[in-house]
């Protein structure tokens, strides 16, 4: 069971190459990794690149920027694979992570996605739980053994918080290739892919067997825009029209839980704080919106 693992990168070159050397380190070595360079104004990932052999490696480089979510795009384009992860150039698949992924779809194989269990890491690599990620594991579904998700459970469970880590993910490529990515999100375009899912009647399998490290820093794309207040714009219009579609579905609950998007709210409280110690006063008005609307 092959697994094309996509791998969207601009940034840290160390950490882009940890990551890409953590899959090519996989027990399970059924796999295909394409790195897609955004354009990053650094030589060293073409030269680095060009030194790797093996013919399962294969990086690209833009012509031009596409941004996270046209890079994401472009990425599904390229999915020969029946299974493919979309790896952040940050994180670290843990060796049996394949394993760990295929054997929950050799199970389930009518599942559309599939998350494993995760340890977030931060900047240097070291095991941290910040207050997020505690929120992320009070909400997400507690079990010692593979469980799956399906329909309004599903998408009731992921809008109250957003718990599942998106690089880390695993997905059934027809499904993902056939709903793809909505233009115009940078933020939560996974947890869109997802409630997609969710909405046709797919199912989601979570298998808590550590396999991967999630990097979390303050220099993502999604930690920029919460401090600035722009990833609650889009957050909340989100959350507006969950609301509206699961209501026409007959979902009271998931319908319900979009409307309140406590946790969504919550972070955004918990950054006010933040905002004020930085001197970003300019971002309160945003924040103090989301909080209360």
């Amino acid at each position: 069971m092959t697994v094309d693992v996509m791998l969207p990168y601009y940034g840290d070159v160390d950490q882009m190459k940890l990551a890409a050397r953590s899959v090519m380190n996989q027990e399970n070595q059924d796999w295909r990794l394409v790195v897609i360079d955004d354009g990053y104004p650094d030589p060293e990932p073409e030269r680095w690149f060009a030194t790797i052999t093996d013919s399962r490696v294969t990086y690209l480089k833009n012509e031009q920027n596409l941004g996270a979510n046209g890079n994401y795009r472009k990425a599904l384009t390229m999915v020969e694979a029946d299974y493919v992860v979309i790896m952040g150039a940050d994180d670290i698949m843990l060796p049996n992570y394949l394993d760990i992924v295929v054997g929950a779809f050799s199970a389930y194989p009518n599942a559309d996605v599939v998350q494993p269990g995760v340890q977030v890491i931060d900047e240097k690599g070291i095991a941290c739980n910040p207050l997020v990620d505690a929120v992320k594991k009070l909400y997400a579904p507690k079990t010692s053994e593979r469980m799956e998700l399906k329909g309004e459970a599903m998408a009731t469970s992921l809008v109250r918080a957003d718990w599942a880590y998106f690089p880390s993910l695993a997905w059934r490529s027809e499904t993902m290739t056939r709903i793809g990515f909505t233009e115009g999100l940078d933020v939560v375009q996974d947890l869109a892919l997802l409630l997609d899912i969710a909405a046709e009647g797919g199912s989601m399998i979570i298998d808590p067997t550590l396999s991967f490290l999630y990097r979390r820093h303050s220099a993502s794309d999604s930690s920029v825009r919460a401090m600035d207040g722009r990833r609650f714009d889009e957050e909340r219009n989100f959350f507006e029209l969950q609301a509206k579609r699961f209501k026409d579905l007959g979902w009271n609950k998931a319908s319900l839980a979009a409307a309140f998007h406590t946790t969504s709210r919550l972070n955004a409280g918990s950054l006010v704080l933040k905002a004020i110690a930085r001197g970003r006063f300019d971002s309160l008005p945003r924040l103090a919106k989301h909080i209360v609307s």
